[in-house]
């Protein structure tokens, strides 16, 4: 193998990754491999290893809810039954969807059907309210579109085109073993392009939905209901809460609601139950025979490269691991999360924290009052680090009958989990959720609680480890707990105050000068050409903020370390970007993510900070170059 010669000083990224991008294999059944797709393999190995056994016998453990998660994960494994049985359990279902004559019948049925999972003219769920983050609010929103963004629907959208003919195809394919006629099956496809493509002119686009701080716009439910008619979003409502029926609800989309009889009324009611029923074949698939799994996960597999499905085992664990998250996340963080890492992890939390603050507190472009806010905000971040330190009880409640169809138990499980987050509307909110297991390779703010949370999987090589030296954790963890606390500051979480609540804590001059160097950002980013695409500085500025606050953060410790290595540091730095991905995914990733390729993430955030330069001894001559003037950095 002949050896990687790309400089440092002229491309990061390829000089740390480059040899092994030219070895590295994609799993089959997986879009992408590197850095956290790694750890998550990793991991996942490991759950399943355990599963296995739970399942044989060969091992228990003293968490109660882990035995519905191992029930579910061996009645997934019964491809037997589930393959003798076919299409037969979600019958029912389709049928009920199949016999709605009028709008009528829909709202006889709506409350049913929300529970079921059945796909209503409107999205409904419950969150914390954004200006009042103590309470609960209803929020609703337009449907969900079949294509991965809006802009897949412009005329000229090549990719769009194809990716509705493979989900044409597949769906046509499903619709073969229901009780419906050739000539049914065609009109039902056609109806559900249809009603889709409309829908598709009222939601927002990824761009808009970038920025989830507008998405607080109360409403009053007369008014609502007026827009929604002759949806009966009232009647469900009192079906959902009787008495307690809300009176203002949040809606995240308002063209969507505002304008909902441009994809749902009376005289396309048709549209609307065909278009339901596809949605729900599409969504029962997985739980139904082998053959029908396979067909249902057709469009996900040409939507981002995947040469094959997941084995039927490898099923099984995911399945019970996204409907028992928390129990699962637990077992593994008490089983595989050392004590002596989690303290140690949360006390260099509380040094990037407390960095941040020197940091705010000399920031140039902020007045005191301002920065005064700002370090209110950093000194009330609540820390969740590994895992939850017990079991919320609606985990208990996700019970079933082993008896019954693997749809049967999934459909119970799906309405007692809705019925649980619509319930969250007459409690006060739970700061003390997580948003994600202990299993989870990822981490994240929450700009409603002002909490980071770093599940217990991530805390692994090379993002951290006890036995790396202090700058390559620094490199790593460090960069992305310096990230998540820099959401805090970005384009959306600078609108929220300490207290988690949507509301402007800044002097004017000192929000525009804020909005300036975020103007900055987007165009340091925008227009980048990657993979035939070119990047979206707009859509992706809140995750660069975030890494821009991330880097600077922890060089600023960096200083305090004696004879510190800051070539260690960006090294690991690049190596947690390592990515191998499939070309499809790779362009669904540049179209509709709010993150930016990870060879840029790699590669553009150094370049904003000297010590990269003394580091590297890099010059103007050096792809890795930027001048001085061009540099941001904003926290």
């Amino acid at each position: 193998m002949e050896e990687n010669t790309v400089r440092i000083q002229d491309d990061l990224y390829e000089a740390v990754n480059g040899e092994w991008l030219k070895t590295a294999v994609i799993p089959d059944d997986r879009p992408a491999t590197g850095g956290f797709s790694i750890l998550d393999q990793d991991v996942e190995k490991l759950m399943m290893d355990e599963f296995r056994a739970f399942a044989a016998g060969e091992k228990t453990t003293d968490i109660p809810e882990m035995k519905y998660a191992v029930a579910l994960y061996k009645k997934m494994l019964d491809a037997d039954r589930r393959n003798s049985e076919g299409i037969a359990p979600a019958l029912p279902v389709l049928e009920l969807i199949r016999s709605l004559k009028s709008v009528e019948d829909l709202n006889l049925h709506a409350h049913e059907m929300l529970l079921k999972g059945v796909d209503l003219p409107l999205i409904m769920d419950v969150t914390a309210d954004m200006q009042n983050a103590e309470k609960n609010s209803f929020i609703v929103l337009g449907p969900e579109i079949i294509l991965p963004d809006t802009s897949y629907y412009a005329d000229d959208n090549e990719a769009g085109k194809q990716l509705l003919a493979v989900y044409s195809d597949m769906a046509g394919k499903l619709l073969e073993h229901t009780p419906l006629t050739e000539d049914e099956r065609a009109k039902f496809l056609a109806d559900t392009l249809a009603f889709d493509a409309l829908v598709a002119r009222k939601v927002k686009s990824q761009l808009e939905w970038s920025e989830y701080y507008k998405c607080h716009n109360p409403m009053s439910v007369d008014e609502i209901a007026g827009y929604v008619a002759p949806f009966d979003i009232k009647g469900l409502l009192e079906k959902l809460y009787g008495d307690n029926a809300p009176d203002t609800l949040i809606v995240y989309d308002p063209k969507a609601v505002k304008e909902m009889n441009g994809y749902f009324s009376k005289e396309n009611f048709e549209l609307y139950v065909h278009w339901a029923y596809v949605h729900a074949l599409v969504k029962a698939a997985p739980y139904l025979s082998e053959e029908l799994a396979a067909i249902g996960k057709t469009y996900r597999r040409v939507l981002t490269g995947v040469a094959s499905d997941p084995s039927l085992e490898k099923q099984a664990f995911t399945v019970a691991s996204d409907m028992y998250s928390e129990p699962i996340g637990v077992y593994y963080g008490r089983t595989y999360f050392g004590e002596e890492a989690k303290k140690d992890v949360v006390e260099l939390v509380k040094k990037i924290i407390e960095t941040y603050k020197l940091r705010v507190a000399k920031n140039g472009f902020l007045a005191e009052a301002t920065k005064e806010q700002a370090i209110r905000k950093l000194s009330t971040i609540e820390i969740k680090m590994g895992y939850p330190d017990e079991i919320k009880p609606m985990w208990s409640k996700l019970v079933f009958d082993e008896a019954d169809s693997l749809f049967d138990v999934m459909t119970k499980l799906f309405s007692i989990r809705a019925g649980e987050s619509f319930g969250k509307l007459l409690k006060p909110v739970d700061r003390t959720e997580w948003l994600m297991p202990g299993h989870m390779v990822n981490a994240c703010y929450n700009p409603s609680a002002n909490d980071i949370t770093f599940p217990a999987a991530i805390l692994q090589k090379p993002f951290y480890s006890l036995e790396q030296k202090p700058e390559e954790n620094l490199g790593g963890i460090g960069a992305v707990i310096g990230h998540e606390i820099s959401h805090a500051f970005d384009n959306n979480g600078a609108n929220f105050d300490e207290h988690g609540n949507l509301k402007n804590w800044w002097k004017e001059e000192d929000f525009a000068a804020f909005k300036e160097l975020t103007k900055g950002m987007i165009e340091q980013f925008d227009g980048i050409e990657f993979h035939g695409g070119k990047v979206s500085g707009e859509l992706t500025v809140s995750e660069n903020i975030a890494d821009n606050g991330g880097m600077g953060v922890t060089l600023e410790i960096m200083h305090g370390i004696e004879n510190a290595d800051y070539k260690a540091y960006f090294i690991n730095w690049a190596r947690i970007w390592c990515q191998k991905a499939k070309e499809e995914f790779i362009q669904l990733l540049l179209a509709n993510d709010v993150h930016s390729p990870t060879p840029l993430r790699a590669n553009m955030m150094p370049r904003n900070f000297s010590e990269w330069y003394d580091a590297f001894s890099v010059t103007e001559n050096d792809g890795m170059y930027i001048a001085p003037e061009k540099r941001i950095s904003i926290w």
